[in-house]
C-alpha cells in the first residue's frame, strides 16, 4: 500500500515551466555552457547495471535520455508537474520510448504507485524547487519504494562556505531565483538543505563532485540497508 501522503498546509499551484520547455536547452547553454548537462551525468557509469528508475523533474529529458542510452535494460518513471516539459522529454527519449512511462503530478504531493520499486531516484536542478519541508516529505514518501543500496543521484546549485561562496554563488542563486519566480512563480527563495534530509531519510553520501568552485555539484547517495537488531538473549 502506498504511504499515506501527510495533510499539506501549502497546496498552492506548481510552478509553471511550460513557456521555458522549448527555450530551456538554449537559455542553459547560454547560461553554463555545457557544465549543467555534465553535472547531470556525472554518476551515469555507476548506473549501468540498474533496471528501475524514478526521475523527477528532469525538465527537457536530457538526463532521462542520457540514461536510457547508456542502460539498455533499464525502465525510467519521469513525473513532472509541466505536461510540455513531459512532451519535450518523451521526443528526447524517442529511440527508447518503449522503456520509458511519464506521469504528470505535482510531485510535491505525489506518491508511488503500488507495486513499484525502483533502484535509483534521479533528482536534477530539480530540488532547489521545493522547501527543506517539501523534501523532507517526498524523502518519506518515495525511500520505502526502493530497494536497500539503492541510488539517489542528484545535481543543483550550491554556495560554498568560501569568500568565492559569499561573493559570487550566492548573488547568482539569487539572482537566479528572481529570474525563475518572475517566469515561473517559482516560491522558494534560497537553496534547501537536501543532505540533512536524505542523512535523516536513510541515504549516505557516497560519491560528491563539484564544478565552477563548488556552484555546480553532482552527488550519487546510497540508500543505508537496514540492520536488524540483535535478538536479545534469554537467560
Amino acid at each position: 500500500m502506498p504511504i499515506p501522503v501527510p495533510p499539506a498546509a501549502d497546496r498552492s499551484p506548481a510552478p509553471d515551466f511550460d513557456a521555458l520547455a522549448g527555450p530551456y536547452r538554449w537559455l542553459e547553454y547560454l547560461s553554463f555552457g555545457p557544465l549543467l548537462q555534465r553535472s547531470r551525468t556525472e554518476f551515469l557509469p555507476q548506473l549501468t547495471s540498474c533496471q528501475s528508475a524514478l526521475v523527477l523533474g528532469d525538465g527537457d529529458g536530457r538526463f532521462t535520455a542520457a540514461l536510457l542510452r547508456c542502460n539498455r535494460v533499464v525502465r525510467v518513471h519521469a513525473v513532472d508537474a509541466s505536461p510540455a516539459m513531459l512532451r519535450a522529454l518523451t521526443q528526447q527519449a524517442l529511440p527508447d520510448q518503449s522503456r520509458l512511462s511519464v506521469e504528470q503530478a505535482d510531485i510535491r504531493h505525489w506518491s508511488p504507485h503500488p507495486g513499484k520499486n525502483f533502484d535509483v531516484i534521479a533528482t536534477h536542478f530539480f530540488l532547489d524547487c521545493l522547501t527543506t519541508a517539501e523534501i523532507r516529505d517526498l524523502a518519506a514518501r518515495i525511500s520505502p519504494w526502493t530497494s536497500a543500496g539503492a541510488a539517489w543521484v542528484f545535481s543543483d546549485f550550491s554556495v560554498p562556505p568560501t569568500i568565492y561562496g559569499r561573493i559570487i554563488a550566492a548573488p547568482l542563486v539569487a539572482l537566479l531565483y528572481r529570474a525563475f519566480r518572475l517566469l515561473t512563480h517559482l516560491r522558494p527563495q534560497a537553496l534547501p538543505d537536501h543532505a540533512a534530509v536524505l542523512r535523516a531519510a536513510g541515504w549516505t553520501l557516497a560519491n560528491q563532485h563539484s564544478r565552477l568552485g563548488g556552484l555546480l555539484v553532482s552527488q550519487l547517495w546510497r540508500r543505508t540497508p537496514c540492520i536488524p537488531a540483535a535478538p536479545e538473549s534469554v537467560s
